[in-house]
């Protein structure tokens, strides 16, 4: 299975280097190799467009009671 199959619009990823926290936005080819993101730098929303192989899953966090 392709690693962009294991991600979907809203999936919450990062970059392997670090960084923030990042959501997908869509995937920008037929491939789902490369990947848009956006995330927020304080009050900003920022975005970028990252190649798959660079980003791993964020694992969910537990909700509150």
């Amino acid at each position: 299975m392709a690693q962009g199959k294991a991600y979907k619009v809203g999936t919450i990823v990062k970059l392997k280097s670090g960084g923030p926290d990042m959501t997908v936005k869509r995937f920008t080819n037929d491939a789902e190799t490369v990947v848009d993101c956006q995330w927020f730098a304080g009050k900003k929303l920022e975005n970028g467009i990252f190649p798959i192989e660079s980003l791993e899953l964020v694992p969910p966090q537990p909700k509150a009671p």
